[in-house]
């Protein structure tokens, strides 16, 4: 049922579905009062409360776009997106080096693997999600042509770095909060956040480079721009310095169009397992 939804969402012009997105974010916010303290607690604790308004629009077009993104014809999505600096990406395949993108969850970052791989094989790391009837929506929506998927374990991590070593880019989303034992503590606007260190090791182990990648969404329904932006970072030091390089890189993007991160995530949760840096210090 909510694969046909989907499927019949995707024919509306986009301008409508984010028209619809506005509403849905509203509704949301205005009916969750967990999802409304978050979203305020964390745009705040950023500096960024003034973007309250424009971020729970933003946040309910990055829902009602994913018909679009995910079950569109791959043309028609193509369409709605522009590249911004491939030619440095371009200089660095052309090297024969791999790619490791980090893409946060800004803007319409689904959009952005799929634009990649128009032109050039990608590997992403893929969690599958909580909700089964989800899972064949975005399967099918990210492995399309060029598009390949490592799971989150182990095995997923091997492929990754055998991508990397053939000189092939991979996709990683730096800002997801990692399982007990795949992270460290590093400073997130502010506050300490679970980071993971996958990125930082496989760079290292590759030697490749990190490139940040993003969607913007245009208003009034007018598409999407996907900017590359070399990192400019130093992944050296503990791994706790190479997390808080990447976060303060993630910052640097996001304050770009702050309203379009997805605020209501719980980027500081505290995984299970895991002791709050607080309880760290004091043992």
């Amino acid at each position: 049922m909510l694969v046909l939804l989907f499927r019949l969402l995707s024919f509306l012009p986009l301008p409508l579905l984010h028209l619809l997105g506005s509403a849905l974010g509203w509704l949301v916010y205005l009916a969750s009062p967990s999802y409304r303290r978050r979203m305020r607690a964390n745009l705040e604790a950023a500096g960024l409360g003034r973007e309250l308004s424009r971020a729970v629009a933003e946040s309910g077009k990055a829902i009602v776009e994913l018909p679009f993104v995910w079950c569109a014809r791959p043309e028609r999505v193509a369409r709605h997106a522009t590249d911004e600096n491939w030619e440095h990406v371009q200089a660095v395949l052309d090297s024969g080096r791999g790619i490791v993108f980090l893409t946060p969850h800004l803007g319409c970052f689904e959009i952005t693997a799929q634009q990649i791989a128009l032109r050039t094989p990608l590997t992403v790391m893929y969690r599958p999600p909580k909700q089964a009837a989800l899972k064949p929506l975005i399967e099918g929506a990210r492995a399309r042509h060029n598009l390949h998927l490592a799971p989150a374990n182990l095995s997923g991590v091997r492929i990754l770095a055998k991508t990397l070593k053939k000189g092939q880019p991979i996709g990683l989303l730096p800002d997801q909060v990692p399982q007990q034992g795949e992270g460290v503590w590093a400073p997130f606007f502010g506050r300490s956040a679970y980071t993971m260190t996958l990125p930082a090791k496989l760079a290292q182990m590759g030697d490749a480079a990190v490139i940040l990648v993003y969607a913007e969404r245009l208003a009034a329904g007018k598409g999407f721009v996907v900017r590359f932006v070399p990192f400019e970072g130093e992944l050296s030091g503990t791994a706790a310095e190479q997390a808080g390089a990447i976060n303060r890189a993630m910052e640097q993007l996001i304050a770009r169009c702050p309203s379009q991160y997805f605020w209501s995530y719980n980027r500081y949760k505290q995984p299970d397992g895991v002791a709050a840096p607080e309880a760290r210090a004091q043992a």
